[in-house]
């Protein structure tokens, strides 16, 4: 690829953060506005779930796929792609009559968003070449995520209040087909020196596992947990999992290289981020649900209460950036792990939605933790990797946080609709949300004792082993040397 102008390549990283700007909004908005969706639609907590559950769920199990073929065929031609289809599947959600549609076209949503993110990633990757100006690029495409979390919740609370549900997916048209006509027009093609060949059988295997486990926490708390479909769908769950492990270490490119995991920096960020972004999508499935249903609050007013969480998250995500650039990961991981947990246990052990001035200090302490703990996933897991390996590290710790997505809405959409009865979603919501509550707390507790375990100089010395047994010891040395 030619070398760009500054200009230019200023305005291909305005066009890949359009892409990831409508994708993050898309997920926050969607969280003010359940309660309005679940009383026009007539649907269950259960229902509720699968609006968020079966975006993340297809978006986790596409990206790999979506970032290889990316390289095969052509990073602009499948960004491009993916903006057409993201931007039909939002005007189609907008005009769902039922709730089993809006589920499908939230599918077809999250097919286009699959050929966004991690493909906008390399985009950047090999548009910023020289390492300060890339890593200035990144910082500012990891800003974008903390402004859909503090706009979201607003823009969200407005467009429900004011114009209804339905418009919250209208906001993706112009900025989908901005961003598409600036792509056609200044984003050049790239491609991969040598592209990685598909693995069919190991997506399909992905695929069933995540679905399998998803639909079971899911619909477990109607069908019963032992009732034979729920242990069918558990069943095939565990038959996916032991051929992925069987079949991939076969395989000369498979879609997940399991001598990763070898690497603890690896395996701990894996870790981290199913956890961190289980206890953020909890959270917000959560306090979305009790403010509007419990204590009565518009989606505006829901979204205005939120807002000290938001904020606190766009004003830490660059500080935790900066961190992890000038001292490592592990400050970062230690701050965000105590911020969280601490944020579960105020409401978990002395009910502070009950008192207004608990209740924010818990929205502070987690705004400050979740934005503590993105900037360093990426980095822990691509640390020590070969060159060649970083991508697919880079793009198993973003699979790594649309698993824990779905998870967080399924584990407690499941704890929620196992403990609240009635219409309006709000007998029995205390306790079970109590038990919600410990399982955020636990996910923050998850952060920091992984933080801890996989950033000192043992997990160093494990992702230097990791690196030579993949065959690049050079570059081993040479980031675990930085990191020292």
């Amino acid at each position: 690829m030619p070398e760009l102008s500054y200009r230019r390549r200023m305005l291909v990283l305005a066009i890949c953060c359009m892409s990831l700007l409508i994708v993050s909004l898309d997920n926050t908005v969607l969280n003010v506005a359940l309660p309005s969706m679940a009383r026009e639609l007539h649907t269950s907590v259960s229902g509720m779930q699968w609006t968020i559950d079966a975006y993340t769920l297809v978006l986790a199990s596409l990206l790999m796929l979506a970032g290889s073929m990316a390289d095969r065929i052509g990073r602009r031609k499948v960004f491009k792609t993916g903006l057409v289809v993201f931007t039909a599947g939002s005007v189609l959600c907008s005009v769902a009559p039922n709730l089993e549609s809006l589920v499908v076209f939230r599918m077809v949503q999250a097919v286009g968003g699959s050929m966004l993110n991690p493909v906008a990633m390399s985009i950047i990757t090999n548009t910023f070449t020289e390492p300060r100006e890339r890593a200035r690029a990144i910082g500012v495409w990891g800003g974008v995520v903390g402004i859909s979390m503090a706009a979201g919740p607003l823009i969200g609370g407005l467009l429900v209040d004011s114009v209804g549900w339905r418009s919250i997916f209208w906001i993706n048209l112009p900025v989908g087909l901005a961003a598409l006509l600036l792509t056609w027009r200044y984003v050049p093609e790239s491609r991969a020196p040598k592209a990685r060949r598909p693995d069919p059988v190991g997506q399909l295997c992905v695929m069933v596992l995540l679905g399998s486990v998803t639909y079971a926490i899911i619909e477990a708390p109607s069908a019963g947990w032992t009732s034979p479909v729920i242990l069918s769908f558990a069943g095939a769950a565990l038959l996916a999992l032991a051929v992925l492990l069987r079949y991939e270490p076969r395989r000369p490119e498979p879609l997940i290289d399991l001598r990763f995991f070898r690497s603890a920096p690896f395996s701990g960020a894996t870790v981290i981020a199913v956890c961190g972004f289980a206890a953020l999508a909890g959270f917000l499935f959560l306090n979305t649900l009790y403010l509007q249903n419990v204590r009565g609050f518009s989606a505006l007013h829901a979204g205005l209460y939120m807002l000290p969480m938001a904020a606190l998250t766009f004003v830490c995500a660059p500080l935790s950036g900066r961190l992890v650039g000038s001292r490592g990961p592990r400050l970062s991981l230690l701050v965000a792990g105590t911020a969280m947990a601490l944020s579960g246990l105020l409401f978990a052990a002395l009910d502070a939605e009950t008192n207004t001035a608990l209740l924010f200090t818990g929205y502070v302490l987690f705004g400050i933790g979740f934005g503590m703990v993105n900037a360093p996933i990426t980095n822990t897991a691509v640390s020590g990797m070969p060159r060649a390996q970083a991508g697919v590290a880079a793009a198993v710790a973003s699979t790594s946080r649309q698993i824990g997505s779905t998870l967080g809405v399924a584990v407690i959409g499941a704890v929620l609709a196992s403990g609240i009865s009635g219409a309006t979603h709000t007998d029995g919501f205390a306790e079970a949300g109590r038990t919600a509550w410990w399982i955020i707390t636990g996910c923050g507790l998850a952060v920091l004792v992984f933080g801890l375990l996989t950033s000192g100089a043992w997990a160093r010395n494990s992702a230097l082993r990791t690196a030579e047994h993949l065959g690049e010891p050079e570059t081993a040395q040479s980031v675990a040397g930085a990191r020292a």
